[in-house]
């Protein structure tokens, strides 16, 4: 198995591409749930349930529970990864496209660098900075070129507020990707998912359930693929690699999330899309996958944070 600071091996770069599909689809999926559900109770249904199988999981296979700090760090992770930035993700996308969205978050490598360089936990490779922002570039070229979009000013913040969150969650990730990661989302969903129901509650949103066959059908795909396959494959990868390296898929969401709109409602694909695919791929390329950026060191301080030394039981 990699360790967290060696090069990803094939099952690693295969658990990333199956994280980029799963996470490109899940825009449109959640975007079609925000129909008929209201934004905070989509998600607090959505991550309640996805918790009681991650939790009938770690049962079954009579896994160790968390304790003590990493319990706390655990809830903490949770409460990130799944409370903050899904409130803010969900309720964007009431008012924003999904393909704004994306571009917003394509800014998640960006933050999780300046986080963890902040937090003294990785080094900010000249490498990983002008990747990430070959890929920006792409990514908002994508969507935007050369006209003009109108991005309300809420919404725009609350996609900001989103980046941060996964950017912090990313980091925080490491540190308990020690336990099993059935184990780290039942904990973390099951914290996410009550801080979402109260939310929901204080904002006097209905608790109702989906009725629609399609919204059903979303909700399902949600719960299992969307959130229990998705985030398997999350704490796999940054268990793996890097905090920085494993935000690239942010970067990737938003190439799979416009191909699907493309063959869904029957767009056409421009030569502004393939440009800007293009830069997406290349930035990619240069900032996580490319052997050079693979054997990049890490640093001294980055070695002394690893799942053996964070206090895990």
């Amino acid at each position: 198995m990699d360790g967290p600071n060696r090069s990803p091996g094939g099952c690693t770069l295969t658990a990333f591409a199956g994280a980029v599909t799963l996470g490109g689809v899940n825009f449109l999926a959640v975007r079609f749930s925000n129909r008929e559900l209201a934004p905070f109770w989509g998600a607090g249904l959505r991550f309640s349930l996805a918790a009681l199988l991650f939790v009938t999981i770690v049962v079954a296979l009579r896994l160790r529970w968390p304790r003590g700090r990493q319990l706390l760090l655990t809830i903490q992770f949770g409460l990130l990864a799944f409370t903050a930035s899904y409130a803010f993700l969900y309720w964007a996308l009431v008012r924003v496209t999904a393909g704004v969205a994306t571009v917003v978050l394509a800014i998640v490598p960006l933050v999780t660098l300046l986080l963890a360089a902040v937090q003294r936990l990785e080094r900010i490779g000249r490498r990983a900075l002008l990747g990430a922002g070959l890929a920006l570039i792409g990514i908002v070229w994508i969507t935007v070129g050369p006209q003009r979009v109108v991005l309300p000013l809420a919404g725009l913040v609350a996609m900001l507020g989103a980046a941060l969150a996964l950017g912090q969650s990313a980091i925080l990730g490491k540190r308990v990707a020690d336990h099993h990661p059935a184990v780290t989302n039942a904990v973390g969903m099951s914290a996410g998912a009550v801080a979402l129901l109260a939310l929901s509650a204080v904002s006097g949103e209905a608790w109702v359930l989906p009725r629609q066959p399609e919204v059903v059908a979303v909700v399902v795909y949600l719960v299992t693929f969307g959130s229990v396959g998705l985030f398997v494959l999350l704490l796999l990868i940054v268990r793996r690699w890097t905090a920085s390296a494993t935000s690239y898929l942010f970067v990737l969401f938003p190439v799979v999330t416009m191909l699907l709109e493309a063959w869904l409602a029957g767009e056409p694909i421009t030569m502004q899309g393939v440009i800007g695919a293009g830069l997406v791929t290349s930035g990619v390329w240069l900032g996580a996958l490319s052997p050079a950026a693979r054997r990049q060191p890490v640093g001294s301080v980055t070695r002394r944070w690893t799942p053996a030394a964070s206090g895990g039981s």
